[in-house]
C-alpha cells in the first residue's frame, strides 16, 4: 500500500499540490464565515435538570436581561454638576441602538395615587438637569424615600451610585454586539476624558464581551507568536530555507483549513477553539521535521533522491500516521463528554490533526521533487555535536544508572502521589482572567459593596394556579428574604413582594415607615387601584409572576463564587427555603445563568476524567494492534502516566486547581507523548531484527536512533506549547507551561525508562507477540530495489528500463 502510495505522490506531484492548493482557497474562503461565539458557552446537556429548569424560566418569564452594572464613588445625589454630567451620560448610553434601558438615581421612577381616578400613576424622579442644592435636596430626599432603590442603585453606608444599563438580548448575542459595543465603550471613553470622574463596570454582558474580545486578540497574537516562534527553531535545526518554508506552507495550511472545518461544521469560536490554530502550527511541525530528517538522513546515505523520497512515504509515513491517530485520539475523546464546547474542540482538533498528515504526507515529499537535493551543508544538522552528546548521555544513563533512574523515579512518584493530594477544585466566571485586569478588580469592588454582580434566579413553584399573589405566599417570600439577607454573597432580592410593598407605600402618601406588606383588611380600599392588565405597572409585576400566577419568581445578583463554594451555599439556601415552604404544598427551584455555567464546570471536570481514561485505553487497543504484547503495552503506558502524575503534584503543590482548561493538559499531553513511545519501540523491533534479537544493542541503538528526533520535535513542541503562557487567560497560561513540563519529562522517560525498563526486564518484555505485531510501523527490511530507480532531468521520478 505505501509503496503504491509513494509512486502516486511523486508521479502526480503537480495534480496532487493543485488539488490541495485549491482545496486550501475554499477552506479561506469558508473560514471568513467563522464567528466568534456570543453566548454562554454550553457545558451541559440539554437533558440536564439545570437545563432544564433554566428553560422553564425563561418560558414562563422570558430571558433575563443583561445588565451592565456601572458604579460611581462618588454620589450624584451630594454635587449638583456630578448630577447633571450622571444625567448626560445616562442619556448617551440610552441613545445607543439596542440599549433598552438606563436606570440610575436621576433617571429612576415612583408611584403616586390618584385619588380622583382611583389608580396609581408612574412619575418620573430626575430625568432633566437642575441648577439648584435646592432641587438637588428635593431629589435626594425623594429618591431616599423609596426603600425599593435602597441597595440598587444607592447605600446608606458608602457614597457609591450604581447606574443599570439593560442590553437588547437578541442584539448582544449576535454579530449586532460589535456596534453595540463599540458604541458603549465610545461613550464611556468620552465620559472620562471630559470629566476625569473614574467609573468601575461589570455584570454578566460586560465581562463576556470583554473576553470574547480578549479571545479574539489572542486567536491572532497565538498564531504569530507560533509561527515565529516555530521559524527560528526550524533555522536553527536546518540552518536552510527550504525546510523551513516547506514546513512552514503545510502548517499555515492547516491552519487555514482548521479555522474552514469551524465554519463547515457550523461552529463557533470559543476560549477553546482559539486554541486549535496555533495548536495545529505546534503539533504539525513534528511531522515535517520527522519527513524531512529522514530525507536527508537517506540521501546523505545514497545520494538517489527519489529514493530517498519514496522511503520517507513508505517508512516514515507508516509511523507518522500512527503518532497522528494517537495525538487526534486524545483530541477526540473530549467528543464523548455530551459538554457541546469541548465537544466542538475534540471534533475540529482530531479532525485536523488527521488533515495535517495527509497534507503533510502529500506535500513534503512532493515540493522537495521540485527542488535540489540538498547539499552536504544541508544535512549537517544530522551530526549536530550537543545533540549527540545529549543523546550519549542518555545512553549512558540508560546502560549504567538504571537503578540512579529507578531510585529517582520511584521518590518523584512518591512525591506526586502526595502533590495529587492538595489540588482543588474551582470554576469562577472569572478564574482564567488575570487578578489585575480591570474587568476582576472592578467586579470584587462592586461585590464588596453591593453583595453580588452575577444573576441568580430563584422560581417558587406554588402548584396551584392563582397562588403566587396570595398573602399566605407573600409572607413565605418575605419570611425567605430575611434568610437571604444573612448571606453576605448575595445582593438585595426583588421579587413581586418588593411591588406590593412599594404600592402600599404610594397608597399611604410615599412614607417610607409603610413600606410593608398588604394585610388582608387593607386589601379591600387598596384593590381598586390596583393596575389592570395592560397597564406599564402590570408589566412590570409579571416580571416576577407568571401568567397563572403559579410561579413567583425572585431574581438576586451573587458573588463570583467559585463551584464548591456555590455547592455549600445552595445546600444551606435550599434548607432555609425547606423550613419555610412546605415539600407539599412548594417547590422552591434554583436557577440562572450563573449556577448553569458553574454546574457545567463540575459536569466538565467529571467528564475530563472519564475522556482522559478513554484516551488510556483507545491508544492501548491501537498500541495492542503495532506491538501485539501485553507487558510492553502496560509498560508503555506506565511511562507516559508518570509525567501525567509529576504535572498533577505541581499543579498541587502550586495550587494551580483542576478545571476545565487545565484538566485539558492530560489529554493532550498523553495524546502526544505516546507518539515517541510509538517512535521508539517501532525502531527498537526493527534494530531486535537487524542484531539477532540481542536487546542490549537494539535499545542502545533505538535509543542513537530516535533520540535526535525526539529531542527535535521535543524543544518544537516546547517552544509551540509555551506561546500560550504569553495569554491573559490564567488558565491557557497553565495549559501552556504545564504541557511543555509534561512533554519535556515524557521524552526523558521514553529515552530513559522505557529502554531501562527493557534492558531490566530484557526477554520477559520482548515476547514472542512483540516481534510479531498485527501491524508493521517500521520496517526497513521492506525496501526497494536501489538500482529501479533513477531522477530524470526534470527530477521526474520514474523506473530505469530492462535493457
Amino acid at each position: 500500500m505505501w509503496e503504491i502510495l509513494a509512486r502516486f505522490i511523486l508521479r502526480m506531484r503537480i495534480p496532487v499540490i493543485g488539488v490541495l492548493l485549491l482545496l486550501t482557497a475554499f477552506m479561506g474562503y469558508k473560514a471568513t464565515d467563522t464567528q466568534l461565539q456570543w453566548d454562554l458557552p454550553r457545558l451541559l446537556p440539554d437533558d440536564d435538570q439545570a437545563i432544564v429548569d433554566n428553560r422553564k424560566v425563561e418560558e414562563l418569564f422570558g430571558k433575563q436581561p443583561l445588565t451592565i452594572i456601572i458604579a460611581s464613588e462618588e454620589d450624584p445625589l451630594e454635587s449638583v454638576s456630578l448630577y447633571n454630567e450622571w444625567l448626560d451620560f445616562g442619556d448617551r448610553l440610552a441613545a445607543i441602538p439596542n440599549v433598552d434601558t438606563v436606570a440610575a438615581v436621576n433617571r429612576l421612577l415612583t408611584l403616586e395615587k390618584n385619588t380622583d381616578e382611583k389608580k396609581f400613576e408612574l412619575k418620573s424622579i430626575g430625568g432633566k438637569k437642575i441648577e439648584t442644592p435646592e432641587e438637588l435636596a428635593q431629589i435626594r430626599d425623594q429618591v431616599r424615600s423609596l426603600p425599593f432603590y435602597k441597595n440598587r442603585f444607592y447605600t446608606d453606608s458608602s457614597s457609591i451610585s450604581i447606574m443599570a444599563v439593560v442590553l437588547n438580548t437578541e442584539a448582544f448575542n449576535s454579530p449586532a454586539r460589535y456596534a453595540l459595543m463599540d458604541a458603549f465603550d465610545e461613550v464611556t471613553r468620552e465620559f472620562h476624558a471630559e470629566t476625569g470622574r473614574e467609573l468601575r463596570y461589570s455584570g454578566m454582558p460586560y465581562i463576556r464581551d470583554k473576553q470574547t474580545n480578549l479571545i479574539k486578540s489572542e486567536l491572532t497574537k497565538f498564531v504569530f507568536y507560533a509561527a515565529g516562534i516555530t521559524v527560528l527553531i526550524l533555522l536553527l535545526f536546518f540552518r536552510s530555507l527550504p525546510p523551513v518554508l516547506v514546513s512552514m506552507l503545510i502548517v499555515l495550511m492547516g491552519v487555514v483549513w482548521s479555522l474552514g472545518i469551524i465554519s463547515l461544521f457550523n461552529f463557533k469560536i470559543t476560549i477553546l477553539s482559539s486554541m486549535i490554530p496555533p495548536l495545529i502550527i505546534v503539533i504539525g511541525i513534528p511531522n515535517s521535521v520527522y519527513l524531512i530528517n529522514k530525507y536527508h538522513a537517506e540521501y546523505s546515505t545514497h545520494g538517489n533522491k527519489v529514493l530517498a523520497l519514496t522511503r520517507i512515504i513508505q517508512k516514515i509515513g507508516k509511523a507518522t500516521l500512527m503518532t497522528n491517530i494517537t495525538t487526534a485520539i486524545g483530541f477526540s475523546t473530549f467528543a464523548f463528554t455530551q459538554s457541546e464546547v469541548l465537544v466542538e474542540f475534540g471534533i475540529v482538533a482530531s479532525v485536523n490533526i488527521l488533515l495535517l498528515f495527509t497534507l503533510s504526507i502529500f506535500l513534503v515529499p512532493g515540493i522537495l521533487s521540485f527542488l535540489r537535493p540538498p547539499a552536504e551543508k544541508q544535512t549537517k544538522h544530522l551530526n549536530k555535536p550537543r545533540i549527540r552528546r545529549t543523546v550519549e548521555l542518555l545512553v549512558k544513563a540508560v546502560t549504567s544508572y538504571r537503578k540512579h533512574s529507578y531510585i529517582i523515579t520511584s521518590v518523584l512518584i512518591a512525591l506526586a502521589l502526595y502533590g495529587i493530594t492538595r489540588i482543588g477544585t474551582t470554576g469562577n466566571l472569572v478564574d482564567d482572567l488575570p487578578r489585575s485586569s480591570n474587568v476582576v478588580q472592578d467586579l470584587y469592588f462592586l461585590e464588596d459593596n453591593l453583595g453580588g454582580v452575577m444573576p441568580f434566579e430563584i422560581i417558587v413553584d406554588t402548584k396551584k394556579p392563582g397562588k403566587a399573589t396570595q398573602a399566605s405566599t407573600f409572607k413565605k417570600i418575605d419570611r425567605f428574604y430575611d434568610k437571604l439577607a444573612q448571606y453576605e454573597e448575595f445582593s438585595s432580592p426583588v421579587s413581586v413582594i418588593d411591588g406590593v410593598k412599594f404600592v402600599r407605600q404610594a397608597f399611604y402618601g410615599g412614607a417610607p415607615s409603610q413600606y410593608k406588606l398588604i394585610s388582608g383588611r387593607e386589601q379591600t380600599f387598596i384593590k381598586p387601584y390596583l393596575p389592570q392588565k395592560g397597564d406599564a405597572s402590570s408589566g412590570l409585576m409579571k416580571s416576577f409572576v407568571d401568567s397563572t400566577n403559579r410561579y413567583a419568581r425572585i431574581s438576586l445578583r451573587i458573588r463570583d463564587i467559585g463551584t464548591s463554594e456555590m455547592k455549600t451555599l445552595i445546600d444551606q439556601v435550599r434548607q432555609d427555603a425547606d423550613d419555610i415552604f412546605d415539600a407539599e404544598n412548594y417547590e422552591v427551584i434554583f436557577t440562572g445563568g450563573t449556577l448553569t455555567y458553574l454546574k457545567g464546570t463540575t459536569y466538565l471536570v467529571r467528564n475530563l476524567f472519564i475522556s482522559l481514561a478513554m484516551a488510556i485505553i483507545i491508544i492501548s487497543f491501537l498500541m495492542a494492534a503495532l506491538f501485539s504484547s501485553v507487558r510492553m503495552i502496560a509498560m508503555s503506558i506506565f511511562t507516559n502516566l508518570i509525567p501525567l502524575l509529576l504535572t498533577a503534584a505541581i499543579m498541587g503543590y502550586f495550587g494551580i486547581p483542576i478545571k476545565p482548561s487545565t484538566l485539558l493538559i492530560f489529554s493532550i499531553a498523553f495524546g502526544i507523548s505516546i507518539d515517541d513511545t510509538i517512535h521508539f519501540l517501532a525502531k527498537y523491533r526493527q534494530e531486535l531484527t537487524a542484531h539477532n534479537w540481542n536487546v542490549r544493542v537494539a535499545a542502545i541503538a533505538a535509543v542513537r536512533e530516535t533520540g535526535v528526533s525526539m529531542i527535535y520535535t521535543s524543544i518544537i513542541l516546547l517552544a509551540g506549547f509555551s506561546v500560550f503562557a504569553t495569554s491573559q487567560f490564567g488558565g491557557t497560561q497553565a495549559l501552556g507551561i504545564l504541557v511543555s513540563i509534561t512533554l519535556l519529562i515524557a521524552m526523558i522517560a521514553n529515552l530513559v525508562l522505557l529502554p531501562s525498563f527493557l534492558l531490566s526486564l530484557d526477554h520477559s518484555m520482548t515476547t514472542k507477540a512483540f516481534k510479531e505485531p498485527l501491524l508493521v510501523v517500521w520496517d526497513e527490511e521492506e525496501d526497494i530495489d536501489l538500482d529501479s530507480l533513477e531522477v530524470s532531468n526534470g527530477d521526474e521520478p520514474k523506473e530505469k528500463k530492462e535493457e
